[in-house]
C-alpha cells in the first residue's frame, strides 16, 4: 500500500466526491448553530439535519465535507489508551434525495481500492442482516465474495433516533493480519479484537421510523457516509494509534521536546503526552471557532480540555506557560485545511495563554481549600473525604482529582470514589436534562416547522425601503396556518419579496405597516424562522388579508435609519478597538436597535479612560472622515483577499457580502448600513465592563439618541450650576472651592468634637469601677460613630493609666461598640477582642479585634445597657 499523509487523504477524498459531482463544503464551525441539541458538532451529519429532515433546502444535492469535531464523552480514557481523543475529523459524502445505494456503494470501492489502492484481498464489509439488496450490490455490483459479506443485526448495523428518517447501515473493515488478532478460531468480523478494524461507515437512510414501531419506506432516501479522517492514516501509514499518524505526531513530538521527554519510554508519561496532544488539538480548534473559556456549556468543555492538558504539563516537568507555543504545532500542520486557525492565531495564543495562566492560580486556590479540608479531616479523624467536598473542588474550582487523591494519599487519606461518581453522575444529569427539552434539532417545534420548505422571500430592503409589489404567498394566523386573517388577529405574513430586515447578526428587525385592497397589517417585528424564511410579525389592524393577496410593504424609515447607524458605528468600533488595544481583538457579539448599539469583543483586562478615549476618538475622526460604505457581493476568496474580517463561529457560503467603509473597515456582513459613515453623526461610549471571562462590552448612542445624551447631560450641568451659584465655564473651579470650604468645616467640627469628648471623659471618670481590682470604665455615649469612641477611648486610657473601657454608642437599628484594655491588665487576662465580641452579640452584632483593642457592631441600640453589664461579666472571668 502506498504511504498517504493526513492531508493527502482529505483531499484525495474531496476530490474524488468532486469528480462524482458533489459540492465540497468548508467544514462547518464546531459551534452548532441552530441545534440546542448539540453544545459542539460530534459527526459529519450533525451541521446538516436541517437537509436531513426538509426542514433546509441544501445548497446541492450532493455534498462533500471534511468536519471537524468533538467529543467528549469519554475524555477520562484520553491518554490512558492510544485509541482515544476528543477531536477528530470525519470526512462524508451526503445525499439528500439524489442517489443511493447503486451509486454509493460503488463508488466508495472505487475510492479504496483505486485512489487509496487498498488490496482487495484486506477489505471486508458488513450490512444489516435484513437488508439483502445492499448484500446484492457489494456482491454482483461490486463483485466482492460473499465470504467477505458479515451480517450483522440491528444493535451494529442499523441507524435510527427515535422516531423520523432511519435505514441500514453498510460498514467497510481494514484486516490488520493475525499479529493484531485474539488467536480464536471463530475471529472474523465483528470481533472485540484490534484485528478487524472498522473506517468508513454508509447509513442509507430508506424508512421513516412510526410511532408504533413500524417502519415505512421514504419517497426520498438519502445517503450519509463517515470515514474517520485520523483512523484511515493509520491505515495508509502502517502504525498502531491515531497518535502515531504523521499531523498527531507532529504535535505529539513537540509536547515531547518541551518536557524533554521520549514517548514509548514510559507508560505513565505517555498518558500525559497523549492527553497534552489531543487536547491542544480540541483547545486550538474550539478558540478558532470563537468558544471562549467559561464554567458552562461548552465553554465548560473548552476550560476543562485545556487545564487538563495543563496538569500534565506539569505532571511532565514543564515550567511556565507552554499550551499557546504548543497550539503552533496544530496551526502549522491544520491551517491549509482550515484557515480560520491561521487568520485567529494571535486570538488563540492570546485566550490559552490567558486561560492556562488562571488555572495555574486557580490551583493555588484550590491548594489552599483542600489543605483547609484535610485539617477539618484530621481534627474529626475522618480518613475519607466527602464526595461533595471532593467535586467541589474538582468542579467550582477546577482542581484536577488526581491531585486531590494524590495529596489526600501522602497523608494517608482517600476520596468517597462512590460518593464522587454519584456527583459526576448527577452533573451529567443535569446537562441531559438542559438538553432533553428539546426535539432532535435543539429546538420546540412549531407552526413554522409546517410551512412548505420551498418557501422563500427574496430580500430587497438594501435598496429600497418600500416594495409595492409583493404577494403573500403564507399566513399563519393566532399559531395556526390560515388561508385568512381579520381584524384583531396575530399574524406572521410570509412574502414573496420584502423590504424588511429579519432580525440577525445582532441587529433587530424593521418595523412598519403591510396594506393590501381589503386589510392592513402594523408589523411590529420581522425576524427569521426555520429555514431561514422571513416572518413579518405583527397584528391586523383593518379589515382582512388573505394568501394571495398582492401588498404594499413600507418599514418605518426612521427607525430603519437609526438602526442603520449604529450598525454601521459598530464596524467602526470593531476597527478602532483592534487599533487601540490590538489584532487579539475579536466581535463576541452584538446588537443594533433604533436606540443604541452593545459591541461585545474578546479582551483581557479592563479599559483605561485614555483608551476608552482613544477608541471613541477614532471613531468618530472615521465618521468625520465621510467614507462612502459600499457592500458588495464576491466570492470567500476574493474577501479574504481584500482583507475582509470574518465574524467567530459563522458559516459563510461561497459567494458572500462585504461591507467596505472607504478601506477604513472592511467585514463581511449581511445587514443593514448607511451609505455614507457621515450619516453616523456622532458616536458616544456610554460605559466599558467585563460580562464574562476574557469578554467585554462597550454600549453606545449614535445619531439623535447621541445628541438626546448630550442635551441631557447639558441641563444636568445648568442645573448643578444654579444649586452651586456659578457659570459652566466656571463649575470645576467653584465645585474645588466648595469642597476645600467643606474639607476645613470639617476639621473645625473635629476639633469641636475632640472638645466635648474631653468634657466627656471627665464625667465618664467619675462613672468609675472596680472588678477583681482592675479599674473600669463602660459607658453609653450619644450619636458618636467607630471613630469617634476610639477617640474618645484613647483620652480615657490615657487619663486612667491602668484598666479597661468598654463605650458603646446607637441610635435605632446601628450600634457601635469599643473596647480598650492598658497592657498590664491584658497581662492579668484581659482580651478587649474577646469582651467586644461578647457585648456585640448582646446586641445582634458581632465583631472582634486585639486584646488591647477591638471593635464591633451591633442592630439593637435598646440592649446597650445589657451589653455593657456582659462586658463587665466577661471581663471578670478572664481576671478571676
Amino acid at each position: 500500500m502506498k504511504y498517504l499523509g493526513v492531508n493527502e487523504i482529505r483531499e484525495a477524498f474531496l476530490k474524488f466526491f468532486e469528480s462524482k459531482e458533489h459540492l465540497r463544503l468548508q467544514s462547518f464551525p464546531l459551534v452548532p448553530q441552530n441545534d440546542n441539541s448539540l453544545l459542539l458538532i460530534n459527526s459529519g451529519m450533525a451541521p446538516m439535519k436541517a437537509y436531513f429532515t426538509g426542514q433546509e433546502i441544501p445548497p446541492s444535492k450532493r455534498v462533500t465535507t471534511c468536519q471537524k469535531c468533538i467529543r467528549t464523552g469519554d475524555i477520562e480514557n484520553v491518554g490512558k489508551t492510544a485509541r482515544h481523543g476528543t477531536f477528530f475529523e470525519m470526512l462524508g459524502d451526503f445525499s439528500f434525495g439524489d442517489y443511493f445505494k447503486n451509486e454509493i456503494i460503488p463508488w466508495s470501492w472505487e475510492f479504496v481500492t483505486k485512489v487509496l489502492e487498498i488490496p482487495e484481498d484486506k477489505l471486508y464489509v458488513t450490512i444489516y442482516e435484513e437488508d439483502d439488496e445492499t448484500g446484492k450490490i457489494w456482491h454482483e455490483k461490486v463483485g466482492l465474495p460473499w465470504e467477505r459479506i458479515v451480517k450483522l443485526g440491528k444493535a451494529d448495523n442499523f441507524w435510527e433516533h427515535g422516531t423520523g428518517p432511519c435505514g441500514p447501515c453498510t460498514e467497510i473493515y481494514f484486516d490488520r493480519g493475525e499479529a493484531y488478532g485474539c488467536d480464536s478460531p471463530t475471529c472474523t468480523v465483528g470481533c472485540d479484537c484490534d484485528r478487524y478494524m472498522e473506517f468508513w461507515n454508509l447509513v442509507l437512510t430508506q424508512f421513516n421510523a412510526n410511532e408504533d414501531g413500524t417502519y415505512t419506506e421514504l419517497a426520498q432516501k438519502n445517503v450519509d457516509t463517515g470515514m474517520g479522517l485520523e483512523r484511515m492514516a493509520t491505515i495508509m501509514q502502517g502504525v498502531d494509534s491515531i497518535f502515531d499518524v504523521d499531523t498527531i505526531k507532529a504535535t505529539r513530538d513537540a509536547v515531547c521536546q518541551k518536557a524533554n521527554v521520549t514517548y514509548g519510554t514510559d507508560a505513565k508519561i505517555d498518558v500525559s503526552v497523549r492527553v497534552i496532544t489531543d487536547h491542544i488539538r480540541s483547545v486550538t480548534m474550539m478558540t478558532a471557532d470563537g468558544v471562549l473559556p467559561s464554567n458552562e456549556g461548552r465553554g465548560y468543555v473548552l476550560r476543562r480540555l485545556l487545564r487538563r492538558a495543563a496538569r500534565h504539563g506539569k505532571l511532565l516537568g514543564i515550567e511556565g506557560e507552554f499550551l499557546a507555543e504548543l497550539s503552533k504545532s496544530v496551526i502549522a500542520c491544520s491551517g491549509d485545511a482550515y484557515p480560520e486557525l491561521v487568520a485567529k492565531k494571535d486570538h488563540i495564543f492570546k485566550i490559552l495563554s490567558i486561560e492556562e495562566n488562571s488555572f495555574y492560580k486557580t490551583i493555588d486556590k484550590g491548594m489552599e481549600i483542600l489543605k483547609a479540608d484535610m485539617e477539618e479531616m484530621k481534627a474529626a479523624g475522618v480518613k475519607v473525604m466527602s464526595g461533595e467536598k471532593s467535586f467541589r473542588l474538582y468542579d467550582t474550582y477546577g482542581f484536577p482529582v488526581d491531585l486531590t487523591k494524590e495529596i489526600l494519599a501522602e497523608e494517608g487519606m482517600e476520596i468517597d470514589e462512590t460518593a464522587f461518581a454519584e456527583e459526576m453522575e448527577q452533573q451529567k444529569e443535569r446537562a441531559r436534562a438542559a438538553r432533553a427539552k428539546s426535539n432532535y434539532m435543539g429546538a420546540a417545534a412549531t407552526v413554522y416547522n409546517d410551512l412548505p420548505v420551498e418557501l422563500e422571500t427574496a430580500f430587497a430592503g438594501y435598496d429600497v425601503f418600500t416594495v409595492s409589489d409583493a404577494k403573500i404567498v403564507a399566513l399563519v394566523a393566532n399559531d395556526t396556518i390560515a388561508d385568512m386573517a381579520q381584524t384583531g388577529d396575530s399574524v406572521a405574513v410570509f412574502l414573496d419579496k420584502t423590504p424588511f430586515y429579519a432580525e440577525s447578526g445582532g441587529q433587530v428587525g424593521d418595523k412598519g405597516s403591510i396594506q393590501t385592497d381589503t386589510g392592513v397589517i402594523a408589523v411590529t417585528d420581522c425576524i427569521k424562522v426555520i429555514g431561514g424564511k422571513i416572518a413579518h410579525i405583527g397584528e391586523v389592524t383593518e379589515g382582512s388579508v388573505q394568501v394571495g393577496s398582492m401588498v404594499c410593504a413600507s418599514i418605518a424609515k426612521s427607525l430603519r435609519m437609526a438602526s442603520a447607524r449604529n450598525h454601521t458605528a459598530t464596524h467602526l468600533l470593531h476597527k478602532a478597538l483592534r487599533t487601540v488595544l490590538g489584532n487579539h481583538v475579536e466581535q463576541a457579539g452584538s446588537y443594533v436597535s433604533a436606540e443604541r448599539l452593545r459591541f461585545d469583543f474578546t479582551h483581557f483586562a479592563a479599559l483605561t479612560t485614555e483608551e476608552v478615549q482613544q477608541v471613541e476618538k477614532l471613531v468618530n475622526d472615521a465618521i468625520f472622515e465621510s467614507y462612502a460604505v459600499m457592500a458588495e457581493e464576491m466570492s470567500m476568496d476574493a474577501a479574504r483577499q481584500k482583507g475582509a474580517m470574518a465574524l467567530f463561529g459563522e458559516k459563510y457560503g461561497d459567494v458572500v457580502r462585504v461591507v467596505d467603509m472607504g478601506g477604513y473597515s472592511i467585514e463581511l456582513c449581511g445587514g443593514a448600513h448607511l451609505e455614507n459613515t457621515a450619516q453616523v453623526g456622532s458616536f458616544k461610549i456610554l460605559s466599558e465592563n467585563g460580562v464574562a471571562a476574557g469578554v467585554r462590552r462597550i454600549e453606545a448612542l449614535t445619531g439623535s439618541e447621541a445628541l438626546k445624551y448630550y442635551q441631557a447631560q447639558e441641563t444636568e450641568i445648568k442645573e448643578i450650576c444654579k444649586l452651586v451659584k456659578t457659570t459652566p465655564d466656571k463649575l470645576l473651579t467653584r465645585l474645588e472651592q466648595l469642597l476645600a470650604e467643606q474639607k476645613e468645616t470639617a476639621k473645625e467640627l473635629e476639633k469641636l468634637k475632640a472638645k466635648m469628648a474631653g468634657g466627656a471623659a471627665d464625667e465618664i471618670l467619675n462613672t468609675k469601677v472596680e472588678i477583681n481590682g482592675v479599674a473600669v470604665l463602660a459607658a453609653e455615649i450619644k450619636d458618636t460613630d467607630g471613630n469617634g469612641l476610639r477617640t474618645l477611648g484613647d483620652q480615657l486610657k490615657q487619663k486612667l493609666g491602668s484598666g479597661v473601657i468598654v463605650l458603646a454608642s446607637g441610635k435605632g437599628d446601628k450600634v457601635n461598640l469599643m473596647a480598650m484594655a492598658t497592657d498590664d491588665v491584658v497581662k492579668k487576662g484581659a482580651h478587649a477582642g474577646n469582651i467586644i465580641k461578647a457585648a456585640a452579640a448582646v446586641c445582634g452584632g458581632g465583631g472582634g479585634g486585639r486584646p488591647n483593642m477591638a471593635q464591633a457592631g451591633g442592630k439593637d441600640a435598646t440592649k446597650i445597657a445589657d451589653a455593657l453589664q456582659k462586658a463587665k461579666e466577661v471581663l471578670a472571668e478572664q481576671i478571676g
